[in-house]
């Protein structure tokens, strides 16, 4: 313990993140010769490399990897015993960490960030686009939080009961799914139906680690399928694809009235009856009374409107 410094604990744990000693300088404010000698005092008081170098970069020894998450566990722990109980936003200079789906930017961020920056100016946002492993690291408290997508329908597996019992949330606005067609697509001069919607072929985006919908699912058991043409992972390009095709895109209202108005789009209902989803924040048990922590959630849950179509804020 007299060895140990323990402002090097983080930037132990951000040089196993990123591998890179120009990348972690950047992220710490500092600059790359300070982290390397901060490298080497870890090396001496671990005893081992800790790093090798390769042409791609830092490879973590199994040392260093075998110290990966006890070095989390430690640092959560530093964390909750030196924060005041009293959060003052305007003095602090926390960094959080928040994943989020990609629709889910547009009706969160505008909202609430103006916010953010005005009553807390040193606090900083490390946000990311959900992906498989998103909900890994918020149940190991590696995120501070995250908005996904769950269902209220009773016939979805991502039916919001089936949320763990050590992670909390809340719900920010609830939403269904509508089909986005180009404007001169066949389809707006005939019947709008059940039948006309399977006629065409889709197209699919696959956002927040989820590959299958409430809506096929509800298809598949009243005995129907739809033809996905392609999988996209990108919501921009798929938006252009669609307005440049036959193809039928799905996608949350809130986010496909809004996106559509850039592009030479329009939209029809779903004609499947489905029960709408909610856009979730969420958060593990752990922060539940982190003042700072409390704080943020406060502020977006009470910023991000809940209503079809909110004008942003001036």
């Amino acid at each position: 313990m007299k060895r140990l410094d323990l402002n090097l604990l983080p930037v132990l744990e951000i040089l196993l993140e990123e591998q890179s000693v120009t990348a972690a300088a950047s992220r710490l404010h500092l600059s790359q010769s300070a982290v390397s000698k901060q490298l080497t005092r870890l090396r001496e008081i671990f005893d081992d490399p800790l790093f090798e170098r390769t042409a791609y970069g830092l490879r973590p020894t199994p040392k260093a990897i075998a110290l990966g998450p006890e070095l989390r566990s430690c640092l959560q722990q530093l964390a909750q015993f030196t924060r005041p109980d009293k959060f003052e936003p305007e003095l602090s200079r926390r960094q959080f960490r928040l994943h989020l789906v990609e629709t889910a930017y547009s009706l969160t961020f505008p909202f609430f960030m103006p916010k953010l920056l005005a009553q807390a100016p040193g606090i900083s946002l490390n946000s990311q686009t959900l992906a498989l492993d998103s909900m890994d690291k918020l149940q190991r408290c590696e995120i501070d939080l995250a908005i996904v997508c769950r269902e209220w329908d009773p016939r979805s597996p991502l039916h919001i009961s089936h949320i763990p019992d050590d992670m909390r949330y809340l719900e920010l606005v609830r939403d269904h799914p509508v089909c986005l067609l180009r404007r001169d697509h066949p389809a707006l001069a005939q019947s709008w139906n059940l039948t006309s919607f399977l006629r065409y072929r889709h197209l699919q985006v696959a956002f927040g680690g989820i590959e299958h919908w409430l809506l096929d699912e509800v298809l598949q058991l009243e005995g129907y399928r739809r033809d996905i043409a392609v999988n996209m992972t990108d919501f921009q390009s798929a938006l252009t694809l669609c307005e440049q095709s036959d193809l039928i895109l799905c996608a949350p209202a809130k986010y496909a009235t809004l996106m559509a108005k850039a592009y030479a789009l329009t939209h029809l209902p779903v004609p499947v009856s489905l029960v709408p989803g909610a856009y979730l924040l969420m958060w593990h048990r752990h922060f539940e009374l982190d003042p700072s922590h409390k704080w943020l959630r406060e502020l977006i849950a009470a910023s991000v409107p809940r209503q079809t179509g909110a004008e942003l804020p001036s």
